[in-house]
């Protein structure tokens, strides 16, 4: 009873457009004052104590390579290499739309930081060479969901904390399916181009394709100092950030791009968005432990199983409950909330907490692509001049191959877990 009343108060909460730590935090308040056996003293330390967390102190380092790599001009040199490779195929802008944001995922770990440094770029330049407009916000905010997939992802070390699990191990589990995701928006591009041709000659005075990657060429060793230290033992998760943050810092001042208000303005926003995301988790700390406290987890462990026996049909029960949760929580939120109630089920039916992760992470982003939330969509308006309405309907489409990604992801593990496998032999 007293469990089914905090849901709810925090669910009407959400309705009424309170934030969402704070729909997090008032109910359980409320529950601490009630309750004569806690103090206010244990409920202040349990929120403070989910915040203590050295791998934690990577979120804050990655949001900071990513904007640092947008104001100082990282971003604009991967676009102006994969433009000079993919110039003579159709569908030009198409791919480069989907492999910038693979390249930049590298980098930023976040669809919000793709859909703002990329969008801003790609979806001009598409609408300029003849593609339509809502194609090109639909394809721009659908490869933007590869970021939070592909390490270094800011959801996958929030998982990997609240779920116990080694954040390297999990980073390598989403290689392979950000990989699926591009493949899939490949075709979708090619697909479109065979229906819709464009005349896309290549430009006159193109630089070679050997010149634009020796250009992009330093950016591009970002991925390589992170997944490359994490592999060889040289860096824990948290000190790759570090020096992910030190290298693309190092590039700014090496190409001479970033000026100092424009520093000034990357410290303000890592900070802002730090804040937010830190206040969401510790309010989601105190309210995980009064789940637990409440035999929560239990509960909906015994409740799915009194429904099946049968771990393909709990997947099944899991992405629409997430989904449904992503339409409402952004990432992190959602996460934070439902992974302490979903990890105890899914022990039990024989589900490796990496894939669990990663079906778990793509579940809750594709949200950012739907209503009422949909943090994309009101990100490409901003920075495109679209409207919301237009926005929303370019990306419809793309759900489709997005949830036969989904599909793929959560009943073939073998996406997730064959490279964590193959890298712990």
């Amino acid at each position: 009873m007293i469990l089914t009343g905090l849901v709810i108060a925090m669910l009407l909460l959400l309705m009424l457009r309170v934030p969402v730590a704070f729909s997090m935090l008032l109910p359980c308040l409320l529950y601490v004052a009630w309750s004569p056996d806690i103090t206010l003293g244990v409920a202040l330390q349990r929120t403070v104590s989910s915040i203590d967390s050295f791998p934690l102190l990577a979120v804050p380092l990655f949001i900071m390579t990513g904007y640092l790599s947008n104001a100082g001009g990282l971003a604009d040199r991967l676009f102006q290499m994969l433009l000079t490779i993919f110039r003579r195929i159709p569908g030009t802008l198409g791919f480069v739309n989907v492999f910038s944001s693979l390249t930049f995922s590298w980098m930023s770990g976040a669809a919000i930081a793709d859909a703002a440094g990329l969008g801003s770029v790609l979806v001009p330049a598409m609408k300029k060479r003849g593609y339509d407009e809502q194609f090109a916000l639909g394809l721009t905010g659908a490869s933007s969901l590869i970021g939070p997939i592909m390490p270094p992802s800011i959801p996958a070390i929030v998982y990997a904390v609240t779920a116990g699990v080694s954040v390297g191990s999990l980073f390598f589990a989403g290689v392979v399916p950000a990989l699926v995701l591009t493949l899939i928006l490949c075709m979708s591009v090619y697909r479109e181009a065979r229906r819709n041709p464009l005349s896309e000659q290549a430009r006159e005075g193109a630089e070679s394709v050997s010149a634009a990657i020796r250009s992009a060429l330093p950016v591009l060793l970002t991925p390589v100092i992170i997944l490359g230290g994490i592999l060889g033992g040289v860096f824990t998760p948290t000190e790759a950030a570090a020096a992910a943050v030190m290298w693309v810092l190092l590039l700014c001042i090496f190409y001479r791009s970033l000026t100092l208000a424009a520093l000034r303005d990357v410290f303000v926003r890592t900070t802002s968005t730090t804040g937010s995301i830190m206040l969401i988790v510790s309010a989601a700390g105190l309210f995980g432990w009064v789940i637990a406290r409440e035999q929560g987890p239990q509960a909906v462990t015994e409740a799915i199983l009194q429904f099946t026996d049968n771990p393909f049909v709990f997947l099944l029960l899991v992405n629409v409950a997430l989904l449904l949760t992503g339409m409402f929580l952004e990432p992190v939120a959602g996460l934070l909330i439902t992974v302490p109630v979903l990890m105890p089920a899914a022990i039990k039916f024989g589900i490796d907490p990496l894939h669990l992760g990663i079906v778990m992470i793509l579940n809750l982003v594709l949200g950012l692509l739907t209503p009422p939330v949909g943090l994309v969509l009101y990100v490409l308006s901003s920075v495109t001049g679209s409207s919301v309405q237009t926005v929303t309907r370019g990306t419809l489409p793309f759900l489709i191959p997005l949830l036969i990604t989904l599909l793929l992801i959560t009943y073939v593990p073998a996406f997730s877990l064959w490279l964590p496998g193959l890298l712990a032999e």
